[in-house]
């Protein structure tokens, strides 16, 4: 879902080719915005900021299901962007535009596989929030390996592996096991999460790195199951808001 200049920066700092990339492309220099849409977009822009933010109770299946006060934001918010900002010039965004989240990075992963000539069983997808509801589904029914990395509710609902860190050497760690042994390689390790079996598994400097990070911050990495997946909802959503703050981590 992250903006080509967002991605394109990433890539120059880490080398990494953008052209390996999957990201929402937008030309912003295309479109033209006069004084008095900018003017209006301020406006709608100061509302939109003093709108209380909507709460999702985890077991709603459709509008009706929100607080009366919420159920108004969102028809207000539906009117502002499909009503209002689509008829203006500006507006010509949202027709040209197609943000890569949802079916659309599912469809990315699709791509991925078949460019690489590898089966949905041989991929590892890591995820964290709604937009990647699609993608865990795909790979879980392709056999492979989905993980909720920080995710809130969403993402621990559609993965099988939860991990929560503050640290990505914990991906590493998955991502190394599922190479060398595949999916069930991974789920027999987070079964017997250790510095021990992690070791046996994928050699010293992994298990050392995860070793140094866990005395500084905790790290828990369990199946999701059931019993256990409401409770992991609930502490993955909370370490997501620590990690990355409360606004952000709030985010879907």
């Amino acid at each position: 879902t992250s903006y080509e200049h967002y991605i394109r920066a990433l890539c120059e700092a880490i080398s990494f080719p953008f052209s390996n990339t999957y990201c929402t492309r937008l030309s912003i220099d295309r479109y033209d915005i006069n004084d008095s849409e900018a003017t209006r977009l301020r406006e709608l822009a100061s509302e939109i900021r003093d709108m209380p933010v909507v709460e999702i109770p985890e077991d709603a299946e459709s509008i009706d299901d929100l607080k009366v006060e919420h159920q108004a934001v969102i028809k207000r918010l539906d009117e502002i962007f499909w009503r209002e900002i689509s008829k203006m010039r500006i507006g010509g965004i949202f027709r040209d535009v197609n943000p890569v989240g949802g079916y659309e990075k599912a469809k990315a992963v699709r791509d991925i596989s078949s460019k690489l000539n590898v089966k949905l069983s041989e991929v590892i997808y890591v995820g964290d929030s709604i937009t990647d509801v699609e993608s865990f589904r795909l790979v879980r029914k392709g056999g492979g390996l989905t993980i909720s990395f920080n995710g809130n509710a969403y993402a621990v609902r559609e993965a099988e592996v939860a991990v929560l860190s503050s640290h990505t050497v914990t991906i590493s760690i998955l991502a190394d096991v599922f190479n060398r042994g595949g999916k069930e390689r991974v789920l027999e390790l987070v079964e017997d999460w250790s510095i021990e079996k992690i070791r046996s598994l994928c050699g010293s400097r992994l298990a050392d790195a995860l070793y140094k990070v866990s005395k500084r911050h905790p790290v828990k990495v369990e199946l999701i199951t059931p019993k256990n997946m409401k409770r992991l909802m609930h502490e993955s959503s909370s370490f997501r808001k620590n990690v990355r703050g409360e606004a952000v981590g709030a985010l879907g």
